[in-house]
């Protein structure tokens, strides 16, 4: 049976085009809520992880309707798979329901486990020079921890250079301010002035 899930972040949001898409892929059943993206709290992502059942398949419009960060995503996709339970996202390349989709999955799960890794050896690093030369280490002000894997998206976009500052920003929900303190994070030397991609006629 595949069952669907639809989410929006606030009430001026419409839950149609996903409706649709749901709806159009054969969902029996679709749970529906408004919870923004941070929100750890979502009872109908819950009430639908407590009716699957082993062969059924859960079904989403896009990865980032489904979790609340990288990390999240990838919890609740290997519950997902530990019960037996197929994920196929209509927007994205996933669909553990075949062998190609689940190769897809762990090459997905394996970079963001590779991110965290030069992470941590990076703040290692960074802690190690801060105490020689004699400064107490610490967070890095302005960049929460689950900020770092919208920065990697943000410096891989921006190096590939098909896309404008603003619309690198607006695919990743952020701000172009947002986006720059990203970069510099990430050491991406930034522009004055990025052109717009030219249209295609």
């Amino acid at each position: 049976m595949k069952l669907g899930y639809a989410r929006v972040s606030t009430k001026d949001q419409t839950l149609d085009l996903q409706l649709d898409a749901l709806k159009k892929a054969g969902c029996s059943k679709i749970y529906t809520e408004t919870a923004g993206g941070a929100q750890a709290h979502r009872p109908a992502l819950a009430q639908l992880m407590d009716a699957v059942r082993a062969g059924d398949v859960l079904v989403i419009w896009k990865l980032d309707r489904l979790g609340r960060s990288l990390k999240n995503l990838i919890d609740i996709v290997n519950q997902l798979l530990e019960r037996k339970v197929g994920l196929k996202s209509l927007g994205d390349p996933i669909d553990t329901t075949t062998s190609h989709g689940r190769l897809t999955f762990n090459l997905f799960a394996s970079l963001a486990e590779f991110e965290r890794d030069v992470i941590r050896e990076r703040t290692y690093a960074g802690l190690a020079a801060a105490r020689a030369r004699g400064r107490k280490g610490g967070r890095p002000k302005g960049l929460a921890p689950d900020a770092e894997q919208t920065a990697c998206a943000a410096e891989t976009l921006y190096r590939e250079g098909k896309l404008s500052s603003q619309q690198i920003a607006d695919r990743l929900r952020i701000s172009k301010t947002t986006l720059y303190v990203y970069l510099r994070h990430r050491g991406v030397t930034i522009s004055a002035y990025k052109q717009q991609p030219a249209s295609k006629t």
